[in-house]
């Protein structure tokens, strides 16, 4: 039907006879010359129909936005000083012979060139947002992505191998999406979080290097770069350590943005640890482009009468930060309330700071409520660790270590945004070092902090059993300007220290042999030395597109409340499928008492 895309079109085409096809971008008409703007995937071609041709021009009339057109005509250079340099094709246009409406078309919701369009109208006409030439470059992107990515795995020997998608409720982690199973009546299906227990009996299987470019689910709560079902390249090779497993990463990673997007990522990724980046950032995923830190301040408030700050200080798992903001003292008395509201958020009970006049006067230099319960050693060691400087701003977290670092990282975020102290350019990062538990303080009791088949450090398997606090896990984040785009590990491949790191987890060995049977039963057969890692393919493309959200890089996403506004899903079951289920719906509790 066609010789050619509508953006293809160019002056080497000049006097060819050409047939495209595609929507009426817009429609214009001249006083007996109609213009009709035609789109197709590939940009905007400009059609004009004048009355030579009669039966064509009577067609034109009756177009409107969002026809479909099939179009005939020769290729012409536009007329001296109407060319469009703003148009890949604005050079030329096509002198309309023949015209056929191939289907008409509604007045849509919303035009296509319109910028401010509500999200929830965008999601429910996802069909016609996808026609918007912002949307199709994310969509085209992300095609280029997963083929850049593709490639240099099949390079570097991996096989691209398929996982179920029907598995078996796992605990840890977030909830599971269920699939109640007709034929096994009270059973069900899980659909996969990851596919990290398959990979790894794919590794226990010789296949040596595997990937997959999978959809994950997960019934978590959702925000920006949070879908419940989302793509991820899934990655695992046996036979690497993790420095060998992070550089081959990083550079498929250097190769992506090369090649799709021109830019020269460093050479090697700096690596930190997990304690210096919560330390210096209260995060574990630092976006180094902010160029502000937090200090330590607990010992110099350790002795202070202001509680606040004292309690903190004592218990040892509390922190004392401070966060200097250069410039800072500009802040408005409303702007610090604003941003003691925001680290409310993270359960913060306030924002301390002091605002600095001029270093050299010491504390007469200086303003805030605070200062009257700081004695003048504490006032000169806060200066001095933080680097203060005349018209700088300190901000205080003083809580719980998590609170603080939750708090405090936030809210550097924050400020780094609202005062444009961000830096332009890509700043990745490896973090590694990671505790392999953390405590659970609401079900008392360890958690993993990445899951439960990251290997311990080497030197910590024998204090697994006596001190798990303090043992470290081979695992390694891939961080690129404040987004974990990427989290791996080394893998357990030893049945007794797997067994160990699941009793550690609360996990006994009933549960652990009805949960993990196959898995421990896989490690006792000869399993190599492997691990891996998992790219979150939405949030790469994100941030790769420069989009606010991962829902701009998805074709069919879901809202934040996980419905899909498009087909109105979830939706209620029939009482057919549910009695072959062997399901009865209960009402809530709520729901049940008022019929009551």
């Amino acid at each position: 039907m066609r010789s050619h895309y509508c953006g293809e079109l160019n002056e080497s085409h000049i006097d060819e006879q050409v047939s495209v096809c595609g929507w009426v971008h817009r429609r214009r008409d001249h006083g007996g010359v109609i213009f009709i703007d035609l789109r197709d995937r590939s940009g905007i071609v400009q059609v004009v129909y004048d009355p030579d041709t009669p039966d064509s021009f009577l067609i034109a009339e009756k177009v409107r936005s969002e026809y479909v057109l099939q179009v005939k005509g020769r290729v012409r250079r536009r007329p001296e000083g109407t060319e469009n340099p703003d148009m890949a094709t604005g050079q030329i246009e096509v002198l309309g012979k023949e015209l056929e409406i191939l289907n008409a078309a509604e007045t849509p919701p919303f035009q296509v060139d319109e910028d401010d369009i509500g999200e929830e109208l965008r999601l429910r006409y996802r069909y016609i947002d996808l026609r918007r030439p912002e949307m199709f470059e994310r969509m085209r992107l992300r095609s280029e992505i997963t083929r850049q990515l593709r490639y240099f795995l099949d390079q570097h020997g991996f096989l691209d191998m398929e996982t179920p998608m029907l598995t078996r409720t796992t605990p840890e982690g977030a909830r599971d999406y269920l699939v109640p199973s007709r034929t096994h009546q009270g059973h069900f299906f899980a659909l996969p979080q990851s596919p990290q227990l398959f990979k790894q009996l794919l590794m226990m299987s010789g296949m040596d290097r595997y990937y997959q470019i999978v959809r994950c689910f997960r019934d978590e709560d959702l925000r920006a770069d949070r879908q419940p079902e989302f793509t991820q390249l899934d990655i695992e090779t046996s036979f690497l350590d993790e420095d060998e497993i992070m550089s081959l990463m990083e550079e498929m990673i250097r190769d992506l943005f090369a090649h799709v997007l021109e830019e020269a990522l460093p050479n090697p990724f700096p690596r930190m640890s997990y304690a210096e980046a919560m330390a210096r950032f209260g995060s574990d995923k630092p976006d180094l482009r902010i160029p502000l830190e937090l200090a330590d301040v607990g010992d110099l408030m350790a002795s202070v009468e202001f509680k606040v700050f004292a309690a903190p200080a004592a218990d040892p798992r509390g922190r004392v930060a401070a966060l200097r903001v250069p410039g800072g003292n500009r802040l408005t008395r409303k702007e610090i309330d604003e941003y003691t509201r925001f680290v409310g958020r993270y359960g913060a009970k306030g924002l301390a700071y002091i605002k600095v006049n001029e270093v050299a006067k010491g504390r007469e230099g200086l303003q805030s409520p605070i200062l009257k319960f700081l004695p003048d050693e504490a006032i000169d060691g806060i200066l001095a660790r933080t680097g203060a400087e005349d018209g700088d701003l300190i901000f205080f977290g003083a809580d719980k270590a998590k609170i603080v670092n939750e708090a405090l990282g936030a809210l550097r975020v924050q400020l780094g945004h609202d005062l444009g102290l961000v830096e332009h350019g890509w700043r990745p990062l490896w973090v590694v070092d990671f505790p392999m538990f953390e405590w659970d303080d609401k079900e008392n009791r360890w958690t993993a902090l990445h899951h439960p088949f990251t290997a311990p450090r080497e030197e910590d398997i024998e204090r697994l059993a006596t001190d798990p606090g303090s043992c470290l896990s081979r695992a390694y984040d891939m961080v690129l300007n404040g987004t974990e785009v990427g989290g791996g590990s080394m893998r357990i491949y030893r049945a007794h220290v797997q067994a160990e790191v699941l009793k550690q987890l609360g996990i006994g060995e009933e549960e652990a042999r009805d949960k993990f049977g196959f898995l421990l039963d896989a490690l006792k057969y000869g399993c190599p030395p492997h691990g891996g890692v998992a790219f979150g393919l939405d949030r790469l493309v994100m941030l790769m597109t420069g989009s606010p959200s991962i829902r701009d890089v998805m074709a069919f996403p879901k809202t934040q409340s996980a419905a899909c506004l498009l087909t109105n899903a979830p939706s209620p079951a029939g009482e057919r499928q549910l009695r072959e289920l062997g399901i009865r719906l209960r009402k809530p509790p709520a729901a049940e008492k008022a019929d009551g």
